[in-house]
């Protein structure tokens, strides 16, 4: 699917990887770009569509669709990272993962697809992580979000494959944004992250690793638990 002409959401696009899709879009000639947040307020790319939408809410995301029905490229990036950790963070908090990553991604999905269809099949980005592949007890509930995240996009690839829609998984490792601000370590630009998924994206690739973490993780998938976490072959 081409980028130049295009009509685009963008949920989360008010900031960090949502707002650098929004411009690149822009920048590659989509000739609409709907900025997805809560607080349409904060939308600040120049020509960007600001729109209301919270994904954690039927209603809100019905809204959104009925306003947008000329949509022809999805981009499911509204996240959060609550922290939540293995065996003592709230369960208020797991719940909140799930419920942003993947009933969101889905009731989203879910509100737009016919309308993918009816614009003759579009596609859809899935903004997931090298944490959909691994996990660690720190961090767990946002990596087992982002696991069950992408076996939804892998159904939906399958689902809306008849009405032609391209699904595109982005898998990344820790990107410079306000998510992750707090954390020292490496990070990605975002907007060498949103180049590749783009690029990935426009040439059909059903997923896009988009730096040397997600790369590395992913080709150790096929060796087995114990080249995932160091110390289980012991």
């Amino acid at each position: 699917m081409k980028i130049n002409g295009s009509v685009a959401l963008v949920t989360g696009g008010n900031r960090g990887i949502g707002a650098t899709f929004v411009q690149a879009l822009l920048d590659g000639g989509a000739a609409k770009v709907y900025a997805a947040a809560r607080d349409p307020r904060k939308v600040t790319v120049p020509g960007a569509e600001p729109l209301r939408l919270d994904v954690t809410d039927p209603e809100s995301v019905r809204a959104a669709a009925e306003q947008a029905g000329d949509v022809d490229l999805l981009v499911n990036n509204a996240g959060i990272s609550s922290g939540a950790t293995l065996l003592d963070g709230a369960l208020d908090d797991w719940r909140r993962e799930f419920e942003t990553h993947v009933l969101g991604t889905l009731t989203v999905s879910r509100a737009f697809a016919p309308i993918l269809g009816r614009n003759g099949g579009g596609g859809i980005i899935n903004v997931l992580s090298a944490l959909s592949w691994f996990s660690t007890p720190e961090s767990a509930a946002y990596c087992a979000a982002k696991s069950a995240e992408w076996s939804l996009t892998n159904a939906l690839r399958v689902g809306l494959a008849s009405q032609q829609t391209q699904v595109t998984a982005l898998h990344m490792g820790y990107v410079d944004t306000d998510l992750i601000s707090h954390l020292d370590v490496p990070k990605s630009a975002p907007a060498d992250i949103v180049r590749a998924a783009l690029a990935g994206f426009a040439a059909g690739d059903p997923e896009v690793t988009a730096d040397d973490t997600a790369t590395q993780v992913k080709s150790a998938l096929s060796q087995g638990v114990e080249a995932l976490y160091a110390g289980l072959g012991a």
